[in-house]
């Protein structure tokens, strides 16, 4: 047998064949996870660079949009085409999305670029979890679970150090420091490519369906104006005309898309006859909460450890990384029990109650909370993300046919998506909106302190640059405060002149931990609704053959 043998359908995979195929799938995933933690370790400096700390959302929620909304056609070209050539598909625009950011000169050309490279990312989270959906039974799928958190663990530990070795750089082999965070992918894209032409092949049959790509333009034209709201409302004011305008276009675009998918029936992007069942809407439900929970907390914490804690991108890379140990053995205890048991209704249950907990106490945290405590939170946070997350990935895959299994997967991840996209946009929305007041708020309260006063009167304070624009600002009433869009000032900022501007983010991210505990409550209640359904002990392979044998011997 080569490494890249074919199984018939219907025939269970050896495990040579299922590792070699999860060879190929860990490559792709690999790229896509890499990608979350070195952006999100070197955003900051980014945005410092391109002047956009403030529309920093738009990198992450362009990137956000186009994974979420390619996410279901990756699912419906899967079951016609095949998974293999859909997944290298994926990969090459990955890569030509990566190419691109590493040439941009303004936040938003860069946020253009991140959205070319979402859509790459929205089928290579999707189709690895509807290839393995294929090849392994729901209750198997425990034992090879290990292998993808691997994936997770070793690209939480390289994409910290990575992002913050390049985000620290003036230059590296001639080019901006900072590029390097996305041109890293090209290689790595390169090499996946290779590996998943030789080893991804597994069976496919055709399955005849019409792109709906109607749905897809309508859905495209339901968030964009609503995303563009959550994060521009604020400058415009919420009763603008634009705004108003906006809001419109969006609910007039959510109302097609759903009148598109009504009339495309079965062949719509996310067909509605799949929303009859409990678990699959419920479970999608929770998706998308737990999307906008998760983005909105996990976004603001690098904030805190760079701007609050003054760590560097580097070092807060690996400050995060008891949050990543939080979610490899959770999700690891989870599989296991799952496994052996044949339940897990129980975990996302307790999964997403440890996550409104975290968040109730991440918006205790300040400048002066030890970080050793701050660690422990994260713990809590990455227990409950990874007891919940990939299972209710297991639940939604178990309550569909094999012949759905391909948009039903990518169902999971667009409503996680677009939960995160919302979530993204609406926190750093209420960050940067509200951060201006508290920063103000903490200077008048410094301005009363000894030790203020004393830095304001330092003659070595007074003498060094650094402090230039605040002293000015201080001298005029608060008129000319640093522009929140490069954050950089900070760095050499007089430690006793820096604490105000300290006090006043952290002050801010406190809310936007507390209004994502509040999103996650309602998750928490809705969890207990959740359907448990016996776990198949059949691949999708399998019960598909079984599905067409039947149906053959019916017509015979």
């Amino acid at each position: 047998m080569s490494d890249t043998a074919t199984a018939p359908a219907g025939v269970g995979l050896s495990h040579r064949q299922i590792m070699a195929i999860m060879t190929g799938l860990m490559m792709g995933m690999f790229l896509a996870a890499l990608d979350q933690t070195i952006v999100s370790a070197a955003m900051r400096t980014i945005a410092d660079q391109l002047h956009g700390q403030t529309v920093q959302a738009w990198a992450t929620t362009a990137y956000l949009i186009t994974a979420t909304i390619s996410t279901p056609l990756y699912g419906k070209l899967s079951d016609i085409y095949g998974r293999k050539p859909m997944y290298l598909t994926a990969i090459s625009l990955f890569l030509i999305g990566s190419a691109l950011c590493g040439v941009a000169n303004s936040m938003y050309e860069l946020a253009a670029f991140r959205a070319v490279q979402g859509l790459g990312a929205g089928g290579l989270m999707s189709l690895a979890l509807a290839i393995i959906a294929d090849v392994l039974p729901p209750r198997e799928r425990a034992r090879y679970q290990g292998f993808f958190m691997a994936v997770f663990g070793i690209s939480s530990v390289a994409g910290p150090v990575a992002g913050g070795f390049f985000a620290g750089l003036d230059s590296f082999i001639g080019v901006e420091g900072w590029r390097w965070v996305f041109l890293v992918n090209l290689p790595l894209g390169i090499a996946a490519l290779v590996v998943v032409t030789k080893v991804l092949n597994i069976p496919h049959k055709r399955v005849n369906h019409r792109i709906d790509f109607l749905g897809a333009a309508a859905l495209t034209v339901g968030l964009v104006p609503l995303l563009i709201v959550a994060e521009q409302g604020r400058h415009w004011g919420w009763g603008d005309p634009l705004t108003l305008g906006l809001i419109g276009l969006g609910v007039a675009g959510l109302v097609a898309f759903v009148l598109a998918e009504r009339r495309m029936g079965d062949e719509a992007l996310l067909p509605l006859r799949l929303f009859r069942s409990s678990v699959f809407s419920l479970g999608n439900g929770l998706n998308f909460i737990i999307g906008i929970g998760m983005f909105g907390g996990l976004l603001s914490l690098p904030l805190y450890l760079q701007i609050v804690k003054g760590m560097s991108p580097t070092e807060s890379g690996l400050m995060m990384l008891p949050l990543t140990f939080g979610i490899l053995s959770a999700s690891l205890f989870a599989g296991t029990r799952t496994a052996k048991t044949g339940r897990y209704k129980s975990f996302p249950i307790v999964g997403i109650g440890l996550i409104v907990a975290a968040l109730l106490l991440f918006s205790s945290i300040g400048f002066s909370t030890p970080l050793w405590l701050s660690a422990v939170y994260m713990v809590l946070m990455g227990w409950g993300l990874g007891a919940c997350m990939q299972t209710l990935v297991l639940a939604v895959q178990n309550d569909v046919s094999p012949s759905d299994m391909g948009v039903a997967t990518a169902s999971v991840t667009f409503f996680r998506q677009m939960g995160g996209t919302i979530g993204a946009a609406a926190f750093l929305s209420i960050l940067f909106g509200v951060v201006g007041d508290r920063i103000a708020s903490a200077l008048r309260s410094a301005a009363l302190t000894p030790e203020f006063l004393a830095a304001v009167r330092d003659p070595a304070v007074l003498a060094n640059p650094a402090n230039k624009p605040v002293l000015d600002m201080m001298a005029n009433g608060g008129v000319g405060a640093p522009s929140l869009d490069d954050t950089s000032f900070l760095i050499n900022l007089d430690p006793r002149l820096a604490r105000p501007f300290q006090d006043g983010f952290s002050s801010a991210m406190d809310t936007v931990f507390f209004t994502g505990a509040m999103v996650m409550l309602v998750a928490f209640v809705l969890v207990w609704f959740l359907k448990e359904k016996p776990l198949s002990n059949q691949s999708g392979m399998q019960r598909r053959a079984q599905e067409e044998h039947a149906a053959a011997a019916l017509a015979g």
